[in-house]
């Protein structure tokens, strides 16, 4: 059983392997569109969070248009490899800011969540949007 799926989602052209790529996109992705959308619901403690970290509240709004907009972008596959590297960025600032404390082992998992997340993205950023995307339809 295994065998039959690997050499069917391996396939170059597979509607399975395309539609596991567009469902991977769009999970990746809907966690920083539900926190984006998230800080904005929470505005004023999001920016007492950042200022608590060191970081000024003014970037809140870059942040809020970084995730959505990011989101947005990887989920319909427009400038993924952009988004990708932008979002991976972030992420690993964010971790390094915000989830350093290791003392703290909610901290330290959620680092690591942020490293894996990271590594989604390089992942997405080396291999592209894949065919159901904007980018396939214009290259």
């Amino acid at each position: 059983m295994s065998a039959v799926l690997t050499s069917s989602i391996s396939a170059t052209t597979s509607p399975l392997r395309d539609s596991l790529e567009l469902a991977g996109r769009i999970l990746l992705a809907l966690l920083f569109l539900m926190s984006g959308i998230g800080k904005i619901a929470g505005y004023q403690a999001s920016v007492g969070y950042m200022q608590a970290m060191g970081v000024p509240g003014a970037l809140l709004p870059v942040t809020i248009v970084l995730e959505i907009a990011g989101a947005a972008a990887i989920m319909a596959g427009w400038k993924t490899r952009i988004a990708a590297f932008l979002l991976a960025g972030f992420t690993l600032v964010a971790a390094v800011i915000f989830h350093s404390n290791f003392g703290d082992q909610i901290q330290m998992v959620m680092f690591f969540k942020n490293v894996a997340i990271v590594g989604g993205l390089l992942v997405l950023m080396a291999n592209g949007a894949g065919r159901y995307s904007l980018d396939a339809r214009a290259g």
